[in-house]
């Protein structure tokens, strides 16, 4: 049971921070926050990602360059352009990787207002950090494990966040139905999306990318939105209007 719950855990915390900080605020500016706010989901990122935390700079000019290229040559994970989903997997690591360490450049208004925190970037995402993850994942199911082929989840564990990418811009421009015609193949996976937070209704996002709320039929949910319209109502955040309005 705590394997169970602890693989659910990882799965949600980790996607969650990605969908809620890295993708809307970081890569779209969906909402504001004060810095404390900021830097408390810096390190909420670090503690949910583990040792696949992804710095919300690079994330954000990435993504950005995915929305700016969608299916062209250009774009950083297009599926059009790797035969399978773990040579997407590869490319998509050494565009972030070449961003992060400068060997790619990204135009100013790319990189514009995304948040930074060298510092603790170079901290989370260097190599001792997520070797030492890796070690507490190895541990952790030492304590819990009650069958050898538990141990077979580990792997998901250390690469947590590219799996939760490759779902989206692999499958997600593969399957599903759409309800936008866009000039890319992005669809959205499921009528009802609990295992990926709104993340799989990419198509609804790619027709309209400024909006937080990432469901648009009665029967679409996206578990985040009602979570980002609290975190308003009390002040944590401050929502862009044009993120809500129905334009």
């Amino acid at each position: 049971m705590e394997i169970f719950l602890f693989i659910v855990a990882h799965w949600y915390l980790s996607l969650f921070a990605q969908s809620f900080f890295h993708h809307r605020y970081s890569a779209h500016q969906m909402f504001t926050m004060p810095k404390w706010v900021e830097k408390f989901f810096f390190v909420f990122s670090f503690v949910a990602q583990g040792s696949s935390y992804m710095s919300p700079k690079v994330y954000g000019a990435l993504h950005r360059l995915h929305h700016i290229h969608a299916d062209k040559e250009e774009d950083p994970h297009s599926p059009k352009f790797s035969s399978n989903f773990v040579k997407l997997m590869v490319k998509t690591y050494h565009k972030f990787a070449g961003i992060q360490s400068g060997e790619i450049k990204v135009d100013d208004a790319i990189s514009q207002n995304l948040p930074d925190w060298k510092w603790f970037d170079k901290m989370a995402g260097s190599l001792i950090v997520k070797i030492l993850w890796g070690l507490f994942y190895v541990y952790f199911y030492y304590l819990f494990a009650t069958e050898w082929w538990m141990y077979l989840f580990i792997p998901a564990h250390i690469v947590m966040g590219p799996i939760h990418g490759t779902v989206v811009n692999w499958f997600a421009h593969k399957i599903g139905y759409t309800n936008y015609k866009v000039e890319d193949t992005s669809k959205n996976l499921m009528p009802f999306d609990i295992f990926m937070l709104g993340e799989g209704y990419h198509n609804n996002h790619h027709a309209q990318g400024n909006k937080a709320n990432f469901a648009r039929k009665w029967y679409e949910i996206d578990p985040i939105y009602p979570i980002i319209r609290l975190m308003d109502f009390v002040g944590l955040i401050k929502l862009n209007p044009v993120a809500i309005s129905k334009g």
